[in-house]
């Protein structure tokens, strides 16, 4: 196309040099033949090939230049006529200039050539996409390009001490063959998904000052066979032509898995892939200088031989973020936002526990949106809250229509949540309740823990299943009936029934053992094999969990006839308010045990609503 306007540019320039400019005047033929019979007419030129006649003439008083179209062959009349009264007669042929010769098959010869080299470099860059197909996808980045840093990633001190290590060893290797220490080869980090893994990865090429290889493991995989090999094998030679280097494969599960699993075999071009990666970290080669650095988050599938030292000997665990590191998450992630000085990130991170790092940037976002669809300058505490009910629970739907009755109901029903939560010791204190319809929930009970939980015991598992009956046992005991509103519910008592018989050993009857099947998941090994429990035991097992089901059913309904006055209050404020705080609730039990004497002249207790601070657990109905 670029040799097609270079020609039409030309040809537009150098036509009209070619063919000249032309200022006569067009005359008629009579007219012509008038002016010769007066003699007007001083000489002429007769084209011989288009009959065109020019010459110089007087016409209307004026001697001019004038051209005029004549027979292409003049009768003898005609020659006689101009030869008597004609002083200069020529007849000529013209022969064409050079340029309008030659210009015509230059610009087709041009275009036909261009035509050619295109046809050639377009299959020659097929053929080359095809030959290449075997090279490495990997992206090669340097100390010119440090993107993120250590000082990105909040929290986490453990986790980057120990890729610091790496870093260290690569910047100075010096310091540790003094002493004959050997860095590990393979770093594999692991963790639940949205922690920060390929953020900590992103933190290391920006402070290793070494080359840095990132690839995903989906990279490896073509719908050719030796494909994901030859990428390997490209990989790390590029990366030993690079002397010392890091080689980052995120999501390396979906080409390490166990090999020789599930049915009708393994995937065999996965498993090339995975032998040509084995033999390059701790093969026959040796590959000094070069660190493997690898994330995954179902390390259980990965094949041993992936993690025996000399390969992926080290894992980091990069956990969900604690209560420090969660608020030096939320530090990170308001830089950019517009706060409200009320706003105490202290509370915001304790009413976010099991939140990841990519959950709290979600967060932080959501309490931006909701502070713009508010009209607001920034974002406040409130926003916050807004946005993590938000998260948690989903939108409120609060154009859903509920006959009297149904919400009613739900008021019991979300009562009886809160009242177990908020009279059972050890359980975590009731935060909200609502009776408005969140998510695919009908109403929400939030308690709020005081601290992180790392291991749960058996008087808090009791306690949770008694919260969780709370609500279908507070509408046997009002309406007398009970709803499919409790399914949920009873969903999470019985699993968490069965994981204190099977996984915690929490049941006299069994003892000290441990039932559950932690083997991997999605590859197949056990599909055919049998359980490892006889069926007495399996008897047995459900004889428990049924039994711990309605121990705690009695205990909740107890609860619930001692507390009847405070459930009737709390549910009467929910229908009043929608939504009432922990602190309301507490407050209406307190006002239930004094008595008839504390209620207002109308018999109805003053209610409050105290803003909430933050929220966690939800227990839906």
């Amino acid at each position: 196309m670029i040799w097609v306007l270079l020609g039409v540019a030309a040809l537009a320039i150098l036509g009209p040099l070619a063919y000249g400019t032309d200022n006569r005047d067009d005359v008629s033929f009579d007219q012509f033949q008038a002016a010769v019979s007066d003699g007007a007419v001083s000489e002429i030129e007769v084209d011989n090939t288009n009959g065109k006649i020019t010459g110089l003439g007087v016409f209307e008083g004026e001697e001019i230049e004038f051209e005029t179209n004549g027979p292409l062959a003049p009768s003898d009349e005609d020659r006689m006529l101009w030869s008597d009264n004609i002083e200069t007669v020529k007849f000529t042929t013209p022969t064409p200039g050079w340029l309008s010769t030659w210009l015509p098959p230059i610009l087709f010869l041009v275009v036909l050539v261009g035509l050619f080299y295109f046809l050639q470099r377009r299959a020659q860059g097929q053929m080359g996409s095809v030959m290449s197909i075997g090279r490495s996808k990997a992206k090669t980045y340097s100390t010119e390009r440090p993107g993120t840093t250590f000082d990105d990633v909040a929290g986490y001190a453990p986790v980057k001490l120990e890729i610091t290590e790496v870093v260290d060893f690569l910047k100075k290797p010096d310091r540790f063959a003094e002493i004959g220490a050997r860095i590990p080869k393979g770093v594999l980090l692991v963790g639940p998904p949205g922690t920060g893994k390929t953020l900590i990865a992103r933190a290391v090429a920006g402070e290793a000052g070494v080359p840095f290889l990132s690839v995903t493991g989906s990279d490896f995989m073509e719908m050719f066979v030796g494909v994901g090999a030859s990428r390997v094998r490209d990989l790390f030679q590029t990366a030993r032509k690079l002397g010392r280097a890091i080689i980052f494969i995120d999501e390396i599960d979906s080409i390490g898995r166990k090999r020789g699993a599930g049915l009708g075999g393994g995937h065999d071009e996965r498993e090339q892939t995975l032998n040509q990666m084995l033999s390059e970290m701790d093969g026959f080669e040796a590959t000094e200088g070069i660190v493997m650095m690898a994330a995954t988050n179902r390390p259980d599938i990965l094949d041993p031989a992936l993690l025996r030292p000399g390969r992926f000997d080290r894992q980091v665990v990069v956990p969900l973020p604690e209560l420090e590191d969660r608020k030096a998450i939320l530090r990170v992630h308001i830089k950019s936002k517009r706060i409200d000085p009320n706003v105490d990130l202290n509370v915001v991170a304790r009413g976010t526990p099991g939140m990841s790092g990519a959950d709290l940037a979600n967060l932080v976002n959501e309490a931006a949106l909701f502070a713009v669809r508010h009209g607001e300058q920034s974002i406040s505490a409130e926003h916050f809250d807004m946005a993590r009910d938000r998260v948690l629970l989903g939108v409120e739907r609060e154009s859903m229509v509920q006959s009297q009755d149904a919400l009613e109901k739900t008021a019991y029903h979300e009562a009886g949540h809160a009242l177990c939560a908020a009279v059972l010791p050890g359980h975590d204190p009731v935060h909200k309740v609502s009776i408005i319809p969140t998510g695919m929930a009908l109403g929400v009970t939030m308690t709020l823990p005081t601290t992180d939980k790392y291991k749960i015991e058996k008087r808090e598992a009791e306690a949770s299943i008694v919260m969780a009956l709370g609500g279908r046992n507070a509408e046997a005991l009002v309406f007398g009936d009970v709803s499919s509103g409790a399914a949920d519910d009873l969903r999470q008592a019985t699993n968490l029934a069965r994981r204190m018989v099977t996984e915690w050993g929490m049941s006299d009857a069994l003892g000290p053992i441990s039932l559950a099947d932690n083997g991997p998941v999605f590859i197949g090994e056990d599909v055919m094999h049998s359980k490892k429990f006889s069926d007495q035991t399996a008897h047995l097992v459900d004889a428990e969990v049924q039994r711990i089901l309605n121990e705690q059913e009695d205990r909740c309904q107890g609860l619930l006839d001692d507390h009847r006055n405070a459930l009737d209050l709390i549910a009467r404020a929910l229908l009043e308010h929608e939504a009432i705080s922990g602190d309301e609730v507490l407050r209406l039990i307190e006002v239930a045990a004094r008595g008839p004497e504390s209620t207002s002249d109308d018999g109805e207790p003053t209610l409050s609503r105290v803003p909430a601070e933050s929220a966690e657990t939800p227990d839906r109905q």
